[in-house]
């Protein structure tokens, strides 16, 4: 008998020859690098990575909203009154000023000062809605950035690297705990108009596994089904929409089995994965027609307004990390006509957030929710003067300062009702008790339950974290 053929050897792919063959030596020398993640405080399942997770000790917040005033609001405007620059108004200051680009005198803010609550915290007359909570802010006045330019200064304030791709804030947090709702993204972005400057990278999750990414969401939309895209497919019904999730779930599976372990291939199932849990809860968490009129009303029908309710029903479904983005496409970047932007600005955003403090409160929520409020950095207490295009020949703005600015936070475990820190008598550079951005995201982190230096991720052979090698723990600012 003639002997049986042997039978066909598998066919494979180019790619996956070169890769078996010719390169399978570099792919040796490449194992160290390309070795799973080193185990964090909190390892999560790969199977179920947004599943919740315990901190390293008990946590004061569980959950983060930030609200990011785009473009760098003036602290000597909002909450870091100076009395000095009324006094000194028109006149060069008598200190060395390292601006981004011209300036001139000491300009002296057009808004009015107050005390408020039983602290006396100073807020300026533009948050009138948001000086009624200020017995819950504990007000930063002495932050600091590195430079005095828009792109690494939102990298630092959103991925603590102004250059290189690091994780975000909000990449960070998911991924450390997980997230209470496997049916929305643990991680949403809520940023009317389209990107902001330096687009998706303001959300990104670089080497983290691509299900922490933020989601991003256009709010200038009304309908949920211009909110979230393909929420519902008009060309089948449920039953036959899910029998196409299922088969492609399959597909998926039997595609990734006949590979090596592909980060970007796992994170694309997990997004069809995640995408499709979405249709069962995002219709109904984006759908503002069923909240009460009363409650629409108290947030104000703005754009800013309508997200911080959108925001709060995230929260309350189990989001873990929600960043509002405020001042896209007309930012609080005022290198003129500070005095009209700023009070626009102010009014399209003050009462959403007077709102969203009272109503997290009444719900029993705040203490358990952390709240942010800044930008990427400040403005100068002096003038910026004419130049070619910063600000349409105008004397009556500021420029980017990034020696000193102000930031605050609210609930989650925060010391409300207290100013910490101090810049000098103009509102230039911090002096006292200075807070870096890094010291920010450590103390966001110790407030979720996290040590800064432990929650970390190996990638390329180094253990990475948010703080990179910096950051301190700004402990008065905690309850």
């Amino acid at each position: 008998m003639p002997p049986e053929p042997l039978p066909a050897a598998p066919r494979l792919p180019r790619r996956d020859f070169l890769t078996r063959c010719g390169l399978g030596f570099g792919a040796l020398g490449l194992a160290a690098l390309a070795a799973p993640p080193a185990a964090a405080a909190t390892a999560f399942d790969p199977l179920r990575p947004l599943a919740p997770r315990p901190a390293h000790f008990p946590a004061r917040a569980r959950r983060v909203i930030h609200i990011f005033a785009n473009g760098g609001p003036s602290q000597v405007d909002t909450f870091d009154p100076k009395p000095a620059l009324a006094r000194w108004h028109g006149r060069p200051l008598p200190l060395e000023l390292k601006t981004e680009r011209r300036t001139g005198a000491a300009f002296a803010s057009p808004f009015r000062f107050a005390r408020h609550g039983r602290s006396g915290l100073e807020v300026s007359e533009l948050f009138p809605h948001v000086a009624a909570c200020a017995d819950e802010l504990a007000v930063i006045r002495s932050m600091r950035a590195d430079v005095p330019n828009h792109e690494p200064s939102l990298m630092l304030m959103n991925c603590g690297d102004a250059r290189l791709p690091r994780p975000s804030l909000g990449s960070w947090v998911t991924y450390g705990l997980g997230s209470e709702n496997q049916n929305l993204p643990g991680f949403v972005a809520l940023c009317p108009g389209g990107y902001p400057i330096q687009e998706s990278q303001n959300w990104q999750s670089a080497f983290l596994p691509g299900i922490f990414q933020g989601t991003h969401v256009d709010t200038r939309h009304r309908e949920v089904e211009r909110l979230i895209e393909h929420i519902r497919s008009p060309l089948t019904g449920p039953a036959a929409q899910r029998s196409q999730l299922d088969l492609l779930a399959r597909l998926n599976a039997r595609h990734a089995a006949a590979r090596a372990a592909d980060p970007r291939l796992e994170a694309r199932i997990q997004s069809f994965e995640l995408a499709s849990r979405m249709q069962l809860e995002a219709t109904d968490a984006f759908d503002l027609a069923r909240e009460p009129a009363a409650m629409r009303e108290r947030y104000g029908d703005t754009t800013h307004g309508r997200q911080l309710l959108i925001a709060r029903r995230l929260l309350e479904r189990g989001v873990r990390f929600v960043q509002a983005w405020h001042g896209q496409g007309q930012p609080w970047d005022n290198h003129d006509d500070l005095e009209v932007n700023h009070r626009r600005l102010a009014r399209e955003s003050d009462q959403a957030i007077g709102a969203l403090l009272r109503d997290l409160r009444e719900r029993g929520m705040l203490d358990e929710t952390l709240v942010i409020w800044g930008g990427e950095f400040g403005r100068t207490p002096v003038v910026e003067l004419p130049t070619a295009g910063a600000n349409a020949g105008k004397v009556n703005g500021r420029d980017h300062n990034h020696h000193g600015f102000t930031m605050w936070l609210a609930g989650g475990g925060v010391r409300g009702g207290m100013v910490h820190g101090a810049t000098d008598e103009f509102g230039f550079r911090a002096t006292e008790k200075p807070v870096h951005v890094h010291d920010l995201h450590a103390t966001i982190l110790a407030l979720l339950g996290f040590d800064h230096e432990r929650l970390t991720y190996r990638h390329a052979g180094r253990d990475y974290r948010l703080t990179d090698v910096h950051g301190r723990v700004v402990r008065e600012l905690i309850a």
